[in-house]
């Protein structure tokens, strides 16, 4: 098989920096692992944080640790190094090509959406805190094998929440009918397409950082190459 990852952020209006980072790792026993963090609060401190987050989950992923593990690592690490006074919401999509399953381990209250390869939307929105407040914690996790035609999608709570303050935040079942429309082999193009939603409806000024990770699961070609892009504008 073959993953295609894809990634679309932007900050809140006015700021340069966004709290929202997004980090790609390798797993040492195959596959890769996706990493989403919405640090608390905006601009500079935020990005500070999630980028201390993002960094301590990468180094536990490269080390071969199990994702429900490296979440409770992490919050450990945030809870000790910071008093228990921020949090971040945090999310892990991993394409594990041992068990060739998607594991999905959140710390979000933002749902994250599974299309199957018949076209069935999996919610996946148990309730669950963020990271970093409380002394013990457990993520929320979820594992579903890997097909051709799956597409995973995960959002930060700019894009979850956009419009709510012009009265007209956009429905999860929205979201559920764009993850039903996309092509598996395209999920730079439905990164993109969600985030620009997300921004009209903030008519162009986003409340809050805005970040996107979508994954595509598709059968795999002869070559077996791995390839990464990236595109940053300022």
């Amino acid at each position: 098989m073959q993953v295609t990852m894809a990634v679309a952020k932007v900050p809140k209006f006015g700021l340069i920096e966004s709290g929202d980072s997004v980090e790609l790792v390798e797993r040492p026993r195959g596959g890769v692992t996706a990493i989403l963090a919405d640090g608390q609060m905006h601009g500079r401190s935020a990005k500070r944080l999630s980028q201390l987050v993002v960094a301590k989950a990468m180094q536990l992923v490269a080390d071969g640790v199990r994702d429900g593990a490296v979440a409770r690592g992490v919050h450990d690490y945030l809870y000790a190094v910071r008093d228990g006074k921020v949090s971040t919401e945090l999310v892990l999509l991993s394409v594990d090509t041992r068990t060739r399953t998607l594991v999905v381990t959140r710390n979000t209250h933002v749902p994250v959406l599974v299309r199957r390869a018949d076209g069935g939307v999996l919610r996946l929105d148990e309730p669950v805190e963020p990271i970093g407040i409380r002394e013990t914690l457990r993520p929320v996790i979820a594992e579903i094998p890997l097909e051709a035609g799956m597409v995973a999608l995960a959002v930060t709570d700019g894009v979850f929440s956009a419009g709510r303050r012009h009265g007209r935040q956009w429905p999860v079942e929205q979201l559920e009918a764009m993850l039903q429309g996309a092509d598996p082999e395209e999920m730079q193009a439905l990164a993109d397409w969600v985030l620009a939603e997300a921004m009209r409806l903030d008519e162009q000024r986003p409340a809050d950082d805005m970040a996107v990770l979508a994954v595509g699961v598709t059968e795999g070609g002869e070559d077996r190459l791995r390839r990464m892009s990236v595109t940053m504008e300022w």
